[in-house]
């Protein structure tokens, strides 16, 4: 029977997880009637109650908690957010033990693959696994699946093979958006004759300085060999001092390397913040930063983003426009660790398109559930990394450093960029790293 209920609050407890977070309750006000008819496949577990570890800040935890809110109060069912700084490294410590949370929101696919292989993490429900296929992207379900088996569902995407510019410097200069990186090459040439620098950077990011340079060097590896030399990069059958790999930071080289190119010369990408990095292209003092969707929030507020506004995003462009449209991503994905009926119950909510309605309209992310009608993301930025992330032409890649193993691809793999935008040879950066992977 369909019923409504009057939705007082909804109570999600905060537990301090070692992060430093203030213990408590966050109470979030509703008085608005709720449906409770949507929620009737979720009954049955009344009073129960469900942790769910993520990398949140106080005001997601209430973002989420309001996401969150009709369901717990139509189930009954609490979910308790564990707010960690390290989700990786305590669901490693912690999975197959009573202290493992019951979900955790999960950024590394190979993690997942590494506890799904040690028989330490609980696969979601068949009906939802039959089903997954209308409802993300195949390459995005691969990512979490093994030997058949789906372990965890895509939660939460993020575009990276994005490049900022400004739509309002374009128009003034008469550039247009280049479609391949030939075109790419013969803009930022023209650019620097008009004496400006076409390209702004900067790899500093505290203990993870050089991650931006990553991002370059995966974006050159999909675009130059294509997906499957991608893969076997990351599950190390292709040696990373292999050519190809070496072609490819040769290929960032050509761009991040030659006079006049980037804003303030090479040697300032490692000491400049990624986060200030691209902020002149507002002002006229570069054209393009390449980087990834979230850096929307970087912007200083008032800043119109859009395709007619003072900064906005194009599409990296490939090298080959006939070899499809390679997509670099990132993304988060929700796993159990814990057998039980109402786990699953909010698991499966969590990845449903009702849920990431919510989620999206809460602030928290752009949700990977493709049911989502495209007209509801009304950033334009998430709107076309949407757009992107749906594209039947998309070939879409996750990060290959979160995947590699972390003693590389958020060790070495870091430094020694940063050691090559300064200057060392390709050949002894490919050969340092390569010498640091796990035998």
């Amino acid at each position: 029977m369909r019923k409504k209920i009057a939705a007082v609050f909804a109570t999600v407890a905060l537990v301090t997880a070692g992060c430093g977070a203030d213990s408590g309750t966050v109470n979030v006000s509703s008085g608005s009637d709720v449906d409770c008819g949507a929620f009737e496949a979720y009954l049955g577990h009344e009073g129960t109650t469900v942790t769910l570890m993520r990398t949140v800040n106080n005001l997601d935890v209430v973002n989420l908690s309001a996401a969150l809110r009709d369901f717990s109060d139509c189930t009954s069912i609490k979910v308790q957010t564990v707010p960690s700084k390290d989700v990786e490294g305590t669901v490693t410590k912690t999975a197959g033990t009573k202290e493992a949370p019951d979900l955790a929101v999960i950024s590394q696919p190979g993690l997942i693959k590494d506890l799904a292989s040690a028989g330490k993490m609980t696969p979601p429900s068949k009906e939802f696994t039959d089903n997954a296929p209308q409802n993300y992207a195949k390459d995005m379900l691969s990512y979490a699946t093994v030997n058949g088996t789906l372990f965890a569902v895509p939660f939460a995407s993020s575009v990276k093979s994005l490049v900022w510019y400004s739509p309002s410097a374009f128009a003034r200069a008469g550039y247009t958006v280049p479609q391949t990186w030939a075109d790419f090459y013969v803009l930022a040439d023209r650019i620097r004759a008009a004496g400006v620098n076409p390209w702004c950077d900067g790899w500093e990011s505290g203990g993870a300085t050089g991650w931006p340079g990553t991002d370059w060097v995966e974006e050159a590896m999909l675009r130059l060999h294509g997906p499957e030399v991608y893969d076997q990069w990351i599950a190390h059958q292709l040696p990373f001092n292999d050519p190809k790999v070496a072609a490819a930071f040769d290929w960032v080289g050509r761009v991040l390397k030659t006079p006049g190119y980037v804003l303030n010369g090479t040697p300032s990408i490692a000491p400049t913040g990624f986060g200030v990095a691209g902020l002149p292209v507002l002002s006229g003092k570069c054209y393009f930063y390449r980087m990834a969707a979230f850096y929307s929030s970087f912007f200083p507020r008032g800043t119109k983003i859009g395709p007619d506004g003072d900064i906005f995003v194009f599409y990296n462009p490939p090298v080959d426009a006939g070899r499809g449209k390679p997509v670099e991503i990132s993304g988060d994905y929700l796993a159990a660790f814990a057998d039980r009926p109402e786990v699953a119950a909010v698991q499966t909510f969590m990845a449903s398109a009702d849920f990431g309605s919510k989620f999206l309209k809460s602030g928290l992310g752009i949700p990977s559930n493709n049911k989502i009608p495209l007209e509801e993301f009304t950033n334009p930025v998430e709107k076309l990394s949407v757009q992107l992330l749906r594209d039947q032409n998309s070939v879409l890649r996750f990060d290959a450093s979160d995947l590699m193993p972390g003693a590389v691809g958020a060790g070495t793999f870091w430094s020694e960029i940063t050691k090559w935008i300064n200057g060392q040879p390709t050949a002894t950066t490919v050969a340092n790293v390569e010498a640091s992977w796990p035998k």
